[in-house]
């Protein structure tokens, strides 16, 4: 599956939100999940359309008809899934599973405690999304878990070598106001110079938790697509760096991950000279 203007619409007709109550129907029956890749389109054009929707939080529906998804792709499936839910979700509440699927679902619920929601068909899926409580009305609002100085300390800036340097060590990323906040202090310093840099991001100890990594991912794409001349990541825990890999697979960027901050200011030095070449 690839992001042509057929695919795209291929995706969105399998899309569906129904505002009288406050679901999103996502329409899987009969999709073969058979790389981290297809997961990742397919999550990514969720991610897209709620963002559109204009409404945070939604149920989700989702038809699982004939669905396929082959070891290859159930990592990729579950990351993202749970990021999504963690993200977006009020409850997520799935029917019509093949046994297989059924059984993937169920092992994943039992090792990290969530109620799968698994119904034979639409109707009893809709009579339990029926039963649970709306999120919205309380308008969700994350405490804050950090002040502006901690962000400040964080950025630094060196216009000899182009470089914004972004210190994302020891950091956790709890949720979407954690992300928000720090990225609009970077976005206002970025303003202040009035030019483009090479972003050095050092991830050492950096924990992005799932229901951060939505708008992580947003915000960052985002971000460099406004603001940076190139981006140079180093030093990322497992965890991290296959979030970033994953993601980068689908959607335009090369992770550039090395190990240490001397092998990512050679990885700028090579970006700069191709710029040149």
């Amino acid at each position: 599956m690839t992001d042509t203007a057929d695919s795209i619409a291929e995706l969105d007709r399998r899309i569906t939100f129904h505002e009288d109550i406050q679901t999103m129907e996502a329409d899987f029956s009969d999709l073969h999940f058979d790389t981290s890749e297809t997961v990742n389109r397919v999550y990514d054009r969720l991610e897209d359309r709620i963002a559109k929707s204009g409404e945070e939080h939604w149920f989700f529906l989702v038809n699982l008809h004939g669905t396929r998804i082959d070891p290859a792709a159930w990592l990729a499936y579950s990351r993202r899934g749970k990021a999504l839910n963690l993200s977006h979700s009020m409850g997520s509440v799935r029917f019509d599973p093949s046994e297989e699927t059924r059984g993937q679902i169920q092992r994943a619920a039992n090792t990290e405690a969530f109620d799968p929601n698994l119904f034979a068909n639409r109707d009893a899926a809709l009579a339990r999304i029926a039963e649970l409580p709306s999120k919205r009305r309380k308008r969700v609002a994350h405490d804050p878990n950090y002040v502006l100085a901690d962000y400040v300390r964080r950025i630094s800036f060196d216009p000899e070598t182009q470089i914004m340097n972004v210190d994302f060590s020891h950091f956790t990323f709890h949720h979407s106001r954690d992300v928000n906040e720090f990225y609009d202090h970077i976005e206002e310093r970025i303003a202040e110079t009035g030019r483009k840099w090479f972003f050095l991001i050092d991830l050492n100890g950096c924990q992005i938790l799932p229901a951060a990594w939505v708008q992580y991912a947003r915000r960052g794409k985002a971000l460099n697509q406004a603001s940076s001349l190139g981006s140079v990541r180093y030093a990322a825990g497992s965890e991290t760096e296959a979030d970033i890999r994953l993601r980068a697979e689908t959607q335009g960027f090369r992770p550039n991950i090395r190990n240490t901050r001397e092998e990512a200011l050679e990885r700028i030095a090579e970006m700069k000279a191709e710029e040149h070449v």
